[in-house]
């Protein structure tokens, strides 16, 4: 083995952490939302996303910016979109200026499912992080986390 070698299994076994961390985080924050407001992880986060927006130059978001925003592919998101405005949790528009763009506002209905549903969000990501943090392999993953956290911009 060279040196490249055990610095590749090195990365690959930080990959390897992270997408733990990653999967088991995700699984709890589902369960929680799902169980509490019959939302999927996704479906909250386009919500939260969507909630951002507001009016005026730079306030809205095309579809493949949400796309982006989410990490979904601009067909699932539009999918996604679609789904949560079957429901009523979202409303699409055109563009004033541009009438091949298409925005989308979360409704009235959205944004209090949202406000509902983020105390369930924040306490399972918590729970996580902490059940995480227990793991060796995983506790340098979850400290960088939060510290990233506690240098956030208020």
């Amino acid at each position: 083995m060279t040196a490249t070698d055990s610095a590749l299994t090195g990365l690959a076994q930080g990959w390897c952490a992270l997408s733990l961390l990653h999967g088991r985080i995700e699984a709890h924050i589902e369960r929680a939302l799902q169980t509490g407001h019959g939302l999927s992880v996704r479906e909250y986060s386009l919500l939260d996303v969507l909630s951002r927006q507001h009016s005026g130059p730079g306030g809205h978001l095309r579809m493949h910016q949400v796309a982006e925003s989410v990490v979904l592919s601009q067909s699932a998101t539009t999918r996604l979109v679609s789904r949560l405005e079957d429901r009523g949790l979202l409303n699409r528009y055109i563009c004033d200026t541009d009438r091949r763009g298409i925005y989308t506002d979360v409704s009235e209905a959205g944004l209090a499912l949202l406000a509902e549903a983020r105390p369930t969000n924040d306490t399972a990501l918590r729970e996580a992080l902490d059940e995480a943090a227990l793991r060796p392999e995983l506790a340098p993953l979850v400290a960088a986390v939060e510290n990233t956290r506690s240098q956030a911009v208020p």
